[in-house]
């Protein structure tokens, strides 16, 4: 409980009506999650308005609304209105206040990139809680309060979510917290209020574009979360990538750098590279690693980077470092009874696809074939549909077209989409079946002894969306069942 002249922010608020020194039972976003004595939010979104949902948060007895402009036709006595700027940047600020500023009592690293972002923020979570720190953890696969999992719903949840998680972390001895941090929330200001000790750029491709509209804004929404760092904080960027400076050209904090092509303050080497991990060479120690290809390589560089910038000893970073295996639905490998491989990865851009096939093709072992399963999900950007099939196609001895997440699209019909990226001279690589399901077991059947096949596109996700209802689906559950059948 909290009092409502305790929490507002006078840099955006612009008129009050009604009283402020009253007490505040909590905060709301939905207006269906109203409750006695809560603040609403009304916040103008992509698709809906919450100004139109102010009457509904009244009747569920919300004493206090924080929108841009306020409804006569609704004024009433005993509900306070606050006229701000921008709902959702006031949002975060009171959020903040409400929760007492949980992001400023634990060092909170932000990760930001097209790819990347789950591994780096997981390993440096697992990281902080080997070398003796507790850590949090915000991500697309879960969110983690120490050993504690809560399920996640969005790569980066609502400001008042964070806080609310912040505050559970603070209260629960957490240090650290490492958290991804989305286009759409930067350019949502899902982030503002939050003092971030560091942020990290791991690349940027071509992603997200239905909602951007332009790469350069994509690239600007990225950047905003470096914009926004104070000087207190470090900035970690990847100067391999043609954006990494472009990334943190305006930011206040302590920039540093990390490569594997060229100079930078931090640096890495793959020296050798096997089906079961690789040998690196970091800042000029050597040290093995489960994990495999150069895009796991540069999320590893990252890890080790920022746990120096926050203070940790280098040989005991490097040593947790070299016992990592790989996150949830990212590079997992599987091995059937008959010695076909099977990988299951997130891989869901053309950049990231790109750099599994890679990876695969540099231990692949000569006279064996490569088959990818890859789809691509409905009501998002279609643009990069025929570039997946291409970058599938370029990488793969046979692609098998499939679903990934249709949502409210026919999945037959974002199939076409894709296959409009396979040249005349590749139809014959190209299998097409709808059912998942089915092309997965296809695609394993398929392969003979030491033959790979990659799943890509879903990685962790647990479910499929068809007409906007999620039913259970797991790639690497439909792999081991399969793999039970096939005999040595």
């Amino acid at each position: 409980m909290k009092r409502l002249n305790n929490i507002l922010p006078n840099d955006t608020t612009t008129e009050i009506v009604g009283q402020t020194d009253i007490n505040i039972s909590g905060l709301a976003l939905d207006s269906r999650n109203v409750e006695r004595g809560n603040i609403f939010f009304a916040i103008k979104g992509t698709l809906v308005d919450g100004h139109q949902f102010i009457e509904k948060a009244i009747q569920k007895r919300a004493i206090a609304i924080v929108c841009e402009k306020i409804p006569e036709n609704t004024l009433k006595d005993n509900v306070t209105f606050i006229k701000v700027k921008d709902s959702a940047e006031a949002m975060g600020k009171i959020a903040a206040k409400f929760y007492g500023n949980p992001s400023g009592k634990l060092k909170l690293v932000g990760i930001t990139g097209t790819n990347g972002k789950t591994t780096t923020a997981t390993l440096l979570y697992r990281l902080i809680n080997t070398l003796g720190g507790k850590a949090g953890l915000i991500s697309t696969i879960q969110n983690q309060i120490g050993e504690t999992a809560i399920a996640s719903t969005h790569t980066t949840p609502n400001v008042i979510e964070i806080n609310s998680l912040l505050s559970e972390m603070v209260n629960q001895g957490c240090t650290h917290c490492f958290m991804e941090v989305s286009s759409h929330a930067t350019d949502q200001k899902r982030v503002a209020g939050l003092v971030f000790s560091g942020a990290i750029f791991t690349n940027i491709t071509h992603d997200h574009l239905d909602y951007h509209k332009t790469f350069k804004e994509y690239i600007e929404a990225k950047k905003l979360l470096f914009d926004n760092l104070s000087q207190n904080a470090f900035a970690l960027t990847n100067v391999d990538d043609r954006n990494g400076r472009v990334m943190v050209q305006n930011t206040k904090a302590k920039i540093s750098t990390y490569s594997i092509k060229s100079m930078a303050s931090y640096r890495c080497k793959i020296v050798e590279q096997h089906a079961h991990g690789m040998l690196l060479n970091i800042d000029n120690i050597e040290l093995w690693s489960r994990l495999i290809g150069n895009f796991n390589a540069y999320n590893l560089l990252a890890v080790y980077a920022t746990a120096l910038l926050l203070n940790f000893d280098q040989q005991e970073i490097l040593t947790a470092i070299s016992g990592m295996g790989p996150v949830n639905g990212r590079f997992e490998n599987f091995v059937a009874p008959n010695g076909v491989i099977a990988v299951v990865d997130y891989a869901h851009t053309p950049d990231a696809l790109e750099n599994v096939l890679s990876t695969l093709n540099s231990i692949l072992n000569k006279g064996n074939r490569l088959i990818t399963v890859v789809g691509a999900g409905g009501n998002r950007d279609k643009t990069k549909r025929p570039i997946m099939a291409q970058v599938a196609l370029q990488g793969s001895h046979m692609v098998i077209l499939t679903a990934d997440n249709p949502r409210h699209e026919n999945p037959a019909e974002i199939i076409e989409d894709m296959k409009k990226g396979v040249e005349p001279s590749q139809v014959g690589q190209v299998l097409t079946i709808t059912d998942r399901r089915e092309a997965i077991r296809t695609a394993c059947l398929l392969a003979s002894p030491n033959d790979v096949v990659l799943i890509a596109g879903k990685g962790h996700e647990t479910y499929q969306e068809v007409k906007g209802v999620r039913h259970h689906f797991d790639d690497k559950e439909e792999v081991s069942e399969i793999f039970k059948s096939l005999q040595a």
